[in-house]
């Protein structure tokens, strides 16, 4: 039985016991209309539809239906928009998740049909299929949530389905790092070793790894005993980068205690009576950290040599990023302001270093806590000097 006009864009389908309202769009941008049908059982329910739909058209509201899938949207967001304002390293991370896990799994589905409960069920397949961490897997999350807000703003999607699923909670792992005598058994160790300058610069000025394989002998000066921190040397994928600093704030000028200037000294000769050994074949590069022929060493190689050094010395574990949480610890216990040991590592704002050390460095609610308690001993009564007693 064909379907019979109820009124003014519904029409109703006897057998099926359907009401049918056709939606108009508008045209394309060839000039054909568009229009979609969407079937409801009760007439008020259509009714409702159909007035929504005609309320958002006149405010422009409306998302015109598009068959662009998850896939297609991602790299167009990831050429438009990624590409042209994001570092290389960003590119290389973001493309590595699409390629490797979101397009496998959510890559077909049509941008507009792809609901919170799919997206939900993505998460849960990164964490118990994958063996991805929450952390990881909170990555993605932004990932999608950030080119689903572009789609958002550039009226392909009413509205950002990440906003109604429950993202993988994220847990910032708890920073490792030495006490002040495995310190001194990791300098003793290390002495004379090729990475001897590398622990000094970590671990008595907190430098990050691309920080540390980005500085120059141009960077250093000795007679005024700073160092200037302003470019990184760091890796996407098998890809080295050379770029500025994190951030603003990481652009530094750092003092050096005696110690580092007597490593880097040494550093300096070592590279002078290479150059003289290997004549042509010497590479000046100019970087602080390099292997005898003068190429710097890579990112990821500093990584591996340290972790490897520590277990062949027999030293508590600790990774080469954990040199720099010992400084901040260090640094902490020896009573230096959070202000200043922010500034010290270059983090953006005082809240990221609050945020990556809360337990390590807020010793302020002990000093709070005693000092209630000692105001309570001196006038608290008799009971309570007995208990102290």
């Amino acid at each position: 039985m064909s379907r019979t006009r109820v009124e003014r864009n519904i029409s109703y389908d006897e057998e099926k016991k359907k009401y049918y309202v056709n939606l108009d769009f508008g045209r394309d941008a060839h000039g054909h209309q568009i229009k979609k049908t969407r079937t409801f059982a009760r007439l008020t329910d259509a009714r409702k539809a159909l007035r929504l739909h005609e309320v958002q058209r006149d405010f422009g509201a409306l998302t015109k239906p598009n068959d662009t899938t998850v896939a297609e949207w991602l790299n167009y967001w990831m050429d438009a928009v990624v590409r042209p304002n994001r570092a290389v390293t960003t590119v290389h991370g973001y493309s590595q998740m699409i390629v490797n896990h979101i397009i496998p799994q959510l890559g077909a589905i049509p941008l507009q049909s792809l609901s919170p409960q799919r997206i939900q069920q993505y998460y849960a397949y990164l964490c118990h299929d994958c063996g991805l961490s929450p952390s990881t897997a909170r990555k993605h999350h932004d990932l999608l949530r950030n080119a689903l807000r572009i789609a958002v703003m550039q009226d392909v999607l009413a509205r950002n389905p990440t906003d109604r699923v429950e993202p993988p909670k994220f847990k910032r792992p708890e920073p490792q790092f030495y006490d002040v005598g495995s310190l001194r058994r990791l300098l003793d160790a290390v002495e004379g070793d090729k990475l001897e300058p590398v622990v000094y610069l970590a671990g008595y000025l907190g430098l990050r790894r691309e920080e540390m394989c980005g500085l120059r002998w141009k960077d250093v000066d000795f007679s005024g005993k700073t160092l200037c921190v302003h470019r990184a040397r760091t890796m996407a994928g098998s890809q080295v980068i050379e770029k500025d600093t994190k951030n603003r704030s990481s652009t530094r000028l750092l003092h050096m205690p005696e110690e580092v200037v007597r490593v880097l000294h040494a550093e300096r000769r070592r590279q002078h009576e290479n150059r003289l050994l290997f004549g042509k074949e010497y590479q000046d590069t100019g970087y602080v950290l390099t292997w005898p022929n003068g190429e710097p060493y890579l990112p990821n190689y500093l990584t591996e040599a340290f972790s490897t050094f520590i277990r062949r010395n027999h030293l508590p574990k600790l990774t080469l990023h954990g040199l720099r949480h010992t400084f901040a610890t260090l640094a902490n216990y020896s009573g230096a302001t959070i202000y200043n040991i922010s500034r010290s590592l270059g983090h953006s704002t005082v809240a990221t270093t609050s945020m990556i050390y809360t337990h390590l460095l807020d010793t302020t609610h002990e000093q709070t806590i005693e000092a209630v308690a000692q105001s309570l001993r001196q006038g608290g009564g008799r009971k309570a000097r007995k208990q102290v007693k």
